[in-house]
C-alpha cells in the first residue's frame, strides 16, 4: 500500500486532519459546540427576561392620573383638578406634592380613589405649610 502525499507549498506543514466519520470530532470542536449551545440558551433566556420585564412594566400600571389644572387658594391650600384612570373595581391612591418658590416642599398628601368607575374627575385640596407655587403629581399606585 502506498501513501499519497499532498504536493505543493503547504505539503507536510499543516496539521493532519482525520476523517470525522471515523474518529469523531476533536476536543476543540466539541468545546466550541458546547459554547455555542450555552451562548444560544443564555441569549434566549436574556431575551425572554427583557420581554417579561417590558410586558410587566407596560401592563402593571393599574392606576394613572393627570393634573388638569391647579390653583393656589391661600397661603395654606392648593387645589388641583385630577383626572384618574384605572381599571373598574381597582382601588388606588395618588400622591401629590407642592413646593414653595425656594424649591422646598411645603405640602404632600395621598388621595384615595376607591370608586368603581374607570375614569374619575376630582378636585382635591392639598394643605401646605407655606405659600405654594405649584402642585405636582408624584405618582399613583394600586392598593
Amino acid at each position: 500500500m502506498t501513501a499519497v502525499r499532498p504536493e505543493g507549498p503547504s505539503a507536510g506543514t499543516g496539521p493532519l486532519e482525520t476523517p470525522e466519520s471515523r474518529y469523531g470530532r476533536t476536543a476543540d470542536q466539541r468545546a466550541d459546540h458546547k459554547l455555542k449551545v450555552i451562548g444560544a440558551v443564555l441569549g434566549v433566556a436574556l431575551l425572554a427576561m427583557v420581554a417579561w420585564f417590558g410586558y410587566d412594566y407596560v401592563s402593571g400600571e393599574k392606576v394613572s392620573a393627570e393634573v388638569i389644572k391647579w390653583s393656589v387658594v391661600s397661603d395654606t391650600k392648593v387645589e388641583a383638578h385630577l383626572e384618574v384612570r384605572k381599571d373598574s373595581g381597582v382601588k388606588g391612591y395618588c400622591t401629590m406634592r407642592s413646593q414653595a418658590a425656594s424649591g422646598a416642599e411645603v405640602g404632600r398628601a395621598d388621595f384615595r380613589f376607591d370608586q368603581d368607575e374607570g375614569r374619575i374627575d376630582r378636585v382635591v385640596t392639598l394643605r401646605t405649610t407655606g405659600r405654594a407655587t405649584n402642585a405636582e403629581l408624584v405618582g399613583c399606585h394600586a392598593g
